[in-house]
């Protein structure tokens, strides 16, 4: 008898997303809607927050990448958790449908208010055998994985005989010269560095990494004398930097990379490792409701992170995070809404549930404000830029700033107690260069002991033995006289 699984029938919030808004909007609403009564549900594919920030330290191999996570379960415990996707919203008769995540039975749920918090997803454009070729750093999943490529390769490349195969293992390229991309490349140029001291059948010199970007400057978040630094940190360290150049062609991982604006070739070469971070967009799921949706694919909301269209305030119905167009009365992107990062993220969700809670009382909203801080980057062991509030900072103290703003930030006390050893160990023993093997396959060693071997081959009987024969008599040898015998024989037949 197939089982049904109960869902809470009490008033609901439903919570879609359990990243930063998400995990933040719950775990500040959980207990006071159950005290009142009801209920908070989260509906997220996975079943813990990612702390994206500290994905290139993760490939990089300084933060161990359960450390990144935060698991709903062990936060969330007064939440009602489905590892799913919203497929569908119908706010008129406050319905969603959800499809788990293990691929069984659409799932429709009643609510009572509802928070978009779905965050974003990579943008990608239409480059032929980029979806093949290429790897994205949004998910810790892909953090992982980059790190034992690239581990991998060298590893690879030091017994490879073949000069263009051995070229390829070892040639590394990045798209995008924002934020994740400079300290993607330059996390694993570092990690590179350290396991190459540990191979004597590769050099240094052996080691190739390409940053490409379509803009004429890399991080539109620093000044562009920072900007500039970084170019000429990344370049003395042997890092191509190519900017005002693009991606055409990634067929069977040759890259074609042309100057734009008149499109002409730049480069052509063979890389094993394509690594894209070339910007997010939102969710595509907001497209699948019916709220209303800005120019840039965002959920239209107010100061006060109430979704709102042409009529006006859309009740019950709240957003924030990438997935929504918060105005920012401070400034902020040029259509005057909030940057997409981490930084607001945070603020907007509890924010959000405080306007959550005060609206069931009638009690007045309070409006967003946040004002940036700043912006912080680490590239490597003691090395970093940093704008703080108007102060620039570079190499060591902007590295230091970069870790004691997001050790500070990253959710949870746990958490950041686990990070803070993370880098605590790595400080004294160095990076992690260990690659895993077979994570796409973790059961091939145990399939190949549990399948039996084909037994050899029987050899063919052996001829029954012959009995011995008998010794032949040995014949005597001619004596000496035998020619004088002939010489008389034949003087007689003479006579």
């Amino acid at each position: 008898m197939a089982l049904t699984p109960t869902y809470s029938d009490r008033p609901r919030v439903l919570v879609v997303g359990g990243g930063y808004v998400g995990l933040y909007t719950a775990f500040k609403l959980q207990k006071k809607i159950a005290n009142a009564g009801g209920i908070v549900t989260l509906v997220d594919p996975l079943p813990y927050m990612t702390y994206q920030p500290f994905l290139p330290e993760v490939a990089g191999g300084n933060i161990e990448a359960r450390h990144a996570v935060v698991s709903h379960r062990r936060h969330l415990k007064e939440t009602e958790l489905i590892q799913g996707s919203v497929t569908s919203i119908d706010h008129e008769n406050r319905t969603a449908v959800i499809a788990p995540a293990d691929g069984g039975e659409m799932i429709e749920l009643t609510y009572h208010d509802v928070v978009l918090a779905a965050g974003a997803v990579t943008r990608t454009f239409p480059i032929k055998g980029l979806a093949e070729s290429g790897i994205g750093l949004k998910t810790i999943e892909e953090a992982v994985a980059l790190r034992n490529q690239v581990l991998n390769l060298i590893e690879q490349a030091s017994t490879e005989t073949d000069p263009a195969k051995r070229k390829r293992a070892l040639t590394f390229v990045v798209v995008g010269g924002g934020f994740a991309g400079i300290e993607t490349i330059a996390e694993l140029e570092d990690m590179a560095r350290a396991a190459v001291k540990l191979n004597r059948r590769v050099e240094q010199s052996e080691l190739r990494f390409v940053l490409v970007e379509a803009m004429g400057r890399i991080m539109p978040e620093v000044t562009e004398s920072q900007a500039l630094w970084v170019v000429d940190h990344l370049r003395s360290r042997g890092v191509e930097v190519l900017l005002n150049t693009s991606l055409d062609n990634a067929e069977n991982n040759n890259l074609k990379l042309i100057n734009l604006p008149d499109k002409s070739v730049a480069q052509e070469f063979d890389a094993d490792t394509l690594i894209w971070t070339a910007g997010v967009m939102a969710n595509p799921m907001v497209r699948s409701t019916d709220f209303p949706i800005e120019p840039r694919g965002r959920v239209s909301v107010n100061v006060n992170l109430q979704i709102s269209g042409e009529f006006g305030v859309i009740e019950n119905a709240w957003a924030a995070g990438d997935v929504a167009a918060v105005p920012d009365v401070t400034g902020g992107l040029p259509d005057g809404t909030c940057v997409p990062n981490a930084q607001h993220a945070l603020r907007q969700a509890k924010r959000l549930a405080n306007n959550l809670w005060a609206s069931r009382f009638n009690k007045p909203l309070k409006g967003y404000k946040h004002k940036n801080l700043g912006a912080v980057a680490g590239f490597g062991q003691w090395k970093g830029v940093a704008k703080i509030m108007g102060i620039q900072l570079k190499g060591a103290p902007a590295w230091l700033a970069h870790r004691g703003y997001h050790g500070l930030a990253m959710p949870t006390v746990e958490r950041k107690v686990r990070v803070l050893m993370d880098w605590f160990v790595t400080m004294i023993t160095s990076r992690d260069l260990t690659q895993l093997e077979n994570l796409q396959a973790p059961r091939s060693a145990f399939v190949s002991a549990a399948t039996p071997k084909p037994k050899p081959a029987a050899a063919a009987p052996a001829a029954p033995a012959e009995a011995p024969r008998a010794e032949a008599p040995k014949a005597e040898a001619p004596k000496a006289e035998a020619p004088k015998a002939e010489a008389k024989e034949e003087a007689a037949a003479a006579k």
